[in-house]
């Protein structure tokens, strides 16, 4: 980090200071560029300050007053058999992809979840967890749908473009994406926006499985990919204080508008499982104990 830089995600997430939201409150429209996100985010640029923020140490102690979440996505049916440490916390966040579409792996991810202390546990799908949308996985004749894949996964609260409050903080979870491959995917612009006009204005945490334009959202061929409408929406309506969101697996890592603490959580780097969890900590709000 560079001089004046210097802040925690934590300091800025709950500063309440922006440098590049305008129109508070107001409707998102689409924008005209939407289907270039390179050529739209060279008007967003200049007001758009990404600061990059070191992540918290994931050794850091857990405190009774704050909620410590603990940020992954992008596992792909690798977490299970790997390595790496998930750090204890209050909440787990997964944005999805936890598998690559079949149902064995889903069942396999289920299991992996029940093994973890965490009290909460809150999961989205993304666009390779076909099986949450009803499309055909590979190696299966027959698609099911989200009310039946819930079944797989009872050691967690799955989210799809719905909320749940925990300890007072709301956490609103949703899988959708530019259209890319596989599940969960719609065309830029009226149709996604569709689905963030959704989000509740009173979002602490949001969950997605894409990421905004211009935040994590660049892949190894370079360029951005994000998502016009989830930005503004972002920016400009719902204001939380932390985006979680994986997908783009290069653009791992912690940054900030001066508003919203945006984290892409991928534990893919490219095609290798190596990317640490990132966490976060969440001021207990007042009248709520973890202990309950």
């Amino acid at each position: 980090m560079t001089s004046g830089q210097e802040k925690s995600c934590q300091e800025i997430a709950h500063s309440g200071h922006s440098d590049c939201s305008s129109g508070s409150g107001s409707s998102i429209e689409v924008d005209r560029d939407t289907i270039s996100p390179n050529k739209a985010w060279l008007k967003y640029v200049d007001r758009c300050r990404v600061t990059v923020v070191e992540p918290m140490p994931n050794e850091t102690p857990i405190f009774p007053d704050k909620i410590r979440f603990v940020c992954l996505s992008d596992t792909h049916a690798e977490i299970e058999k790997s390595s790496i440490t998930i750090p204890d916390g209050d909440v787990l966040l997964h944005a999805g992809d936890f598998s690559n579409g079949s149902r064995s792996e889903v069942k396999l991810f289920n299991q992996f979840l029940g093994k973890l202390p965490h009290k909460y546990k809150i999961v989205i799908a993304g666009n390779m967890d076909l099986t949450f949308e009803g499309s055909t996985p590979h190696g299966q004749t027959e698609p099911y749908g989200a009310d039946v894949a819930r079944q797989y996964l009872p050691n967690c609260t799955y989210l799809q473009d719905s909320a749940i409050d925990v300890f007072g903080v709301r956490i609103y979870g949703s899988p959708w994406q530019p259209e890319f491959c596989c599940a969960f995917n719609l065309p830029r612009g009226e149709k996604l926006l569709q689905k963030w006009n959704k989000i509740p204005a009173d979002t602490d945490i949001l969950l997605t499985h894409g990421p905004p334009l211009g935040y994590g959202d660049s892949p190894r061929s370079g360029g951005h990919v994000g998502c016009v409408e989830l930005l503004n929406t972002v920016q400009r309506r719902v204001r939380p204080k932390y985006h979680v969101y994986g997908h783009v697996h290069e653009g791992y890592g912690v940054r900030s508008d001066g508003q919203t603490v945006f984290i892409n959580a991928s534990h893919m780097n490219r095609d290798c499982p190596i990317n640490q969890p990132i966490i976060f900590d969440f001021p207990l709000p007042k009248g709520f104990v973890k202990e309950q």
